[in-house]
């Protein structure tokens, strides 16, 4: 990446068999940078395989060489592929998804970074990204346990106040005032965005 050779776990391979998930991800998934990465409010990330047909769509006319490029499942570094779910401006920070024995709670939008456009070959797609809106989500795990490919997903709406992870995404490098700032601080979001967020309050209070 810019003439730099990068370490990244941005690579995934589909597993078979059942697949054991902690408090930090799924087994066999490493995370190389884990001062931006990871941690147990970003264990696991989901991207819906609906939005990589939208992917397919919109680049199907703009890249020739399409089928070479990871705008598939999996593809987009996602540990979980899922179909089904609703779009990212209707689930919220706080939901809960059941998949095999485990519990996920969604926290953070995937915000994207270089490596990501590294990953797509394309230095402007974390812009084509970000306009898009279809972030994927964090989760963090609140049952441990075991998934695998055909397992049902059941979602569990957050009750109260709702936060989209379509709005959290549009919002995060906006920005906000201290109302706002307080109410995203509420929500059960992210560690790295509730740092990002409390420093954001400390400097619009002052």
């Amino acid at each position: 990446m810019g003439g730099r050779d990068v370490r990244t776990g941005i690579f995934k391979e589909p597993r078979s068999g059942r697949v054991a998930v902690g408090e930090l991800g799924l087994e066999g998934d490493h995370v190389l940078n884990e001062s931006v990465h990871g941690g147990p409010d970003q264990a696991v990330y989901v991207y819906r395989e609906e939005a990589c047909d939208g992917w397919q769509r919109e680049l199907g006319g703009l890249w020739d060489d399409l089928d070479a490029r990871p705008v598939h499942p999996g593809g987009f570094g996602e540990n979980l592929t899922v179909s089904g779910l609703p779009d990212e401006s209707e689930l919220a920070v706080g939901d809960r998804l059941s998949v095999g024995s485990v519990v996920l709670e969604i926290t953070a939008p995937r915000i994207p970074c270089n490596v990501f456009a590294a990953r797509m070959g394309d230095t402007r797609f974390p812009k084509r990204f970000m306009a898009a809106g279809r972030s994927g989500f964090y989760c963090r795990v609140l049952q441990t346990g075991t998934l695998q490919v055909g397992d049902d997903v059941v979602l569990e709406r957050h009750t109260g106040q709702r936060l989209s992870v379509r709005r959290f995404f549009e919002d995060y490098r906006r920005r906000m005032d201290v109302a706002t700032l307080r109410a995203y601080l509420a929500q059960p979001i992210d560690a790295r965005s509730r740092a990002y967020l409390t420093e954001q309050l400390a400097k619009a209070s002052d």
